[in-house]
């Protein structure tokens, strides 16, 4: 079975599990409800608790509250699943909740005497909450709840469960909302980065930070350090308290501004901007000169490096075929772009490059080597297009040695396959998410896929907004901030074998992703007005066809709050 239909069987079957009826619902308790799960935080190790034969075990690290989690191994053959039988009262609704973490986590309730319930993630590599309701029926005293992963993947982990609602005999411990946090001053700003800091909160086990109004980060202790900001920019941060009980209102704003250089990466790239691809070769589309690239294009990549014979080392030679008459002529069109506000990357990698970086001499010598070619042309930073695979480990200290030698303005930005960002386990996702402190962008391709899973668990097939809209949710929900993601499309039918959508259906789906407006079936479950924008393959095939996608999409980005 080939690659793209042995995930895309996976992905079925996970819609046919997650679809018993999913529900996010969140509810302010009432003041007689309590958590009537035992040993809810694990720190009794598994005491009420059964695991299936030899999945469960109890760690102390990762853990969201108090010293210990639960953490499930599946295997080939088994899910892993936990559960516990609750003693409940008839008639009465539930609030049933866990922090998680990992690839593919499911928490649902059975037994409940009127309709069963679950929810589920398809993986995170920090904890987030999952929450859903259930009412038990007239007879019902007792409701079995349960966590479980999914077969064959990687190990996940829960704690902090709570099944909040009147006491049905068995008792437990009254749960409070926490207070407001108090004290929230900004520190140190770079110029993609503000720390922030906050009185602890009584009660509470963990706090949600939110930016401009949109939740960007929850964490456990009383600071965080918000990463993926533009340069020279003022945002409003709030952060509220949260146990199994619920959310805190919001604190009170505190403003702060980055710095106009210093700190992770960005460079000078506005706070909304389109990339466009540019054919460093002849294949058919309008031969270019970086002076003939449209002004809608804010980051710029060429494409592409090439490998050497020494492993992780790159190089870049220009083709004849694009008509320089020399690199100091190609260097002149870079350095005037610049002048007009734009970025100039190296992308590495492309359909049939492939540079192997997996292991420290590789690493740096990627780094040195792409820091050469940024000081010998004028390059901004570069682009990783690796579609062939990469190590995440060893990619990641590539990036960060080049972020230490080009500094605060390096441009970085990524362009995975769809399938390289199903889930936080991958290599690709991985590298993201390690390199969030200097990522400027991951625009994912959203062609030459078929059909794939959306953040929702369900299956969507390319070419409609839901295709862009509802796997943008995965990698927003997954750990990047909106700023680094764009929605990665081709410029027109003859840039891509399948996947091409008419400008209006990238513009809706920006739109829907921003405003809420503009959705198909799939809508998000919050707008994410900072997200980065789009980008095309290439600028020669927008040229081809006279600049249509540019013309169309370039002022819609522009034009996002």
């Amino acid at each position: 079975m080939d690659r793209a239909r042995r995930w895309i069987k996976g992905a079925l079957a996970v819609t046919a599990a997650a679809a018993l009826g999913v529900t996010a619902l969140a509810t302010t308790a009432q003041a007689a409800d309590i958590n009537v799960a035992k040993n809810a935080g694990f720190e009794s190790d598994l005491s009420n608790w059964t695991c299936s034969a030899g999945t469960g075990s109890v760690v102390g690290s990762p853990v969201h509250g108090g010293a210990k989690a639960l953490k499930g191994t599946p295997t080939a053959q088994d899910t892993a699943q936990c559960s516990q039988a609750v003693a409940v009262k008839p008639n009465s609704t539930y609030t049933l909740s866990s922090w998680v973490q990992g690839s593919y986590v499911y928490l649902g309730a059975s037994g409940t005497g009127t309709t069963d319930v679950s929810t589920w993630t398809p993986g995170s590599s920090g904890w987030q909450q999952l929450s859903t309701t259930f009412t038990t029926g007239a007879n019902t005293t007792s409701v079995t709840v349960y966590t479980h992963g999914w077969y064959g993947q990687s190990a996940y982990y829960a704690d902090d469960v709570s099944v909040l609602g009147p006491d049905g005999g068995g008792g437990g411990d009254p749960v409070v909302i926490p207070a407001v946090p108090a004290g929230l001053a900004a520190g140190t700003a770079t110029s993609s980065s503000v720390d922030l800091s906050w009185n602890p909160v009584s009660g509470a086990t963990g706090y949600n930070v939110y930016r401009d109004g949109s939740k960007v980060a929850s964490v456990s202790g009383a600071s965080a350090t918000v990463t993926g900001l533009a340069a020279a920019t003022s945002y409003s941060f709030q952060v509220s308290a949260t146990n199994s009980a619920g959310e805190s209102a919001k604190s009170a704003a505190v403003t702060a501004r980055t710095a106009t250089s210093g700190g992770g990466g960005g460079g000078t790239v506005p706070k909304h901007a389109v990339t466009g691809y540019w054919q460093n070769f002849d294949n058919g589309a309008t031969v270019q000169k970086l002076r003939d690239v449209p002004s809608q294009y804010d980051i710029i990549a060429v494409s592409f490096a090439d490998a050497t014979s020494t492993p992780g080392q790159i190089s870049f030679t220009l083709d004849p075929a694009v008509g320089y008459a020399s690199a100091a002529d190609f260097k002149a069109d870079i350095a005037a772009k610049q002048a007009a506000g734009k970025s100039v990357i190296l992308s590495v990698g492309g359909e049939k490059g492939s540079v192997s970086v997996n292991s420290d001499a590789s690493a740096t010598a990627f780094a040195d080597s792409a820091y050469s070619l940024m000081q010998q042309y004028g390059f901004d930073g570069v682009d990783i297009d690796l579609e062939n695979g990469l190590n995440s480990t060893y990619m990641s200290k590539a990036l960060h040695q080049l972020s230490a030698k080009a500094g605060a303005k390096l441009v970085l930005t990524m362009a995975p396959q769809t399938i390289d960002m199903q889930s936080t386990s991958g290599e690709y996702f991985k590298t993201a998410l390690n390199v969030k402190d200097i990522l400027t962008v991951v625009n994912m391709q959203y062609y030459n896929s078929g059909s794939m899973l959306g953040c929702d668990g369900k299956v969507y097939s390319q070419g409609s907004v839901d295709f862009l809209t509802a796997l943008a949710c995965i990698q927003l929900e997954g750990g990047l901030d909106p700023s680094q993601v764009g929605l990665g499309v081709p410029a027109s039918t003859r840039g891509a074998g399948s996947g091409y959508v008419d400008p209006s259906v990238v513009n809706n789906a920006l739109d829907c992703l921003t405003r809420g407006t503009g959705c198909g079936s799939f809508k998000p479950a919050r707008t994410y007005p900072g997200l980065r924008g789009a980008m095309t393959w290439s600028t020669n095939w927008d040229a081809t066809a006279g600049n249509a996608w540019s013309n169309s999409v370039g002022p819609k980005v522009h034009s996002l709050p």
